[in-house]
C-alpha cells in the first residue's frame, strides 16, 4: 500500500517543481570538476598565501523566464556547523552570460560581505591537513532580487533558492 502511495507522490513533486532548461550549464578555463584549485583561487591571510582572484565563469542556455543571475562560492566543509560563503552575488543582469576573472560584475549586481567579512570574492582556505569542496554555482532566477548588499548570505541564499529556474555548479578542492 505504501509503495502504492510514493510513487504517485514523487512525480507530484517533481511535476511541481519549476521546469528545468536543457543543458543550462556553468563552465570555466580555470577550475574543473573535482581538481584542485590553483593558487590564484586561495585566499590571502588566515594562514594562506594565494592571490585571492576570483576565477573566470561562463554559463550558457539558460531557461526561458530568466531575468538574471546569481553567482555563489561556498564550502560546506568549513568546520563552523554552517559552511562558509566564499562569494555571493546576484542580480546579474539577465544579458551577461559570465564573469572575467578577477571580481569585476556588471552594473546592477550586488555583493554580499563573505565569511572573511570583506565584500566580493575570498579565496580558498581550509585548515591545514583538511581537504575541501568548493562549489561554484550560477542561478537563473525568475526575477531581480528585492535586497540590498547589508542582507546576510542565509537569506540571500534562502531568495536565489526560492527563485531559481535553474542552476549549474561546478565542484573544485582545495587542501594545504
Amino acid at each position: 500500500m505504501i509503495r502504492n502511495m510514493v510513487l504517485p507522490a514523487f512525480l507530484a513533486a517533481t511535476m511541481a517543481g519549476p521546469a528545468l532548461a536543457d543543458g543550462f550549464t556553468l563552465s570555466s578555463p580555470d577550475i574543473a570538476e573535482g581538481q584542485q584549485l590553483s593558487n590564484d583561487y586561495v585566499f590571502q591571510g588566515f594562514g594562506c598565501e594565494g592571490s585571492n582572484a576570483a576565477p573566470t565563469l561562463t554559463w550558457s542556455n539558460a531557461p526561458e523566464g530568466t531575468e538574471s543571475f546569481a553567482v555563489t562560492v561556498y564550502d560546506p566543509d568549513a568546520p563552523t556547523g554552517s559552511g562558509w560563503w566564499h562569494w555571493f552575488a546576484f542580480n546579474i543582469p539577465v544579458d551577461v552570460t559570465g564573469l572575467p576573472g578577477g571580481e569585476t560584475l556588471p552594473s546592477g549586481s550586488v555583493e554580499l560581505t563573505n565569511d572573511y567579512g570583506a565584500t566580493g570574492f575570498g579565496g580558498a582556505c581550509p585548515p591545514p591537513g583538511e581537504v575541501h569542496r568548493y562549489q561554484f554555482t550560477v542561478h537563473a532566477l525568475g526575477t531581480k532580487l528585492d535586497l540590498d548588499n547589508s542582507v546576510s548570505n542565509a537569506l540571500a541564499g534562502f531568495m536565489v533558492n526560492a527563485n531559481s529556474l535553474a542552476s549549474s555548479t561546478i565542484t573544485a578542492v582545495y587542501n594545504r
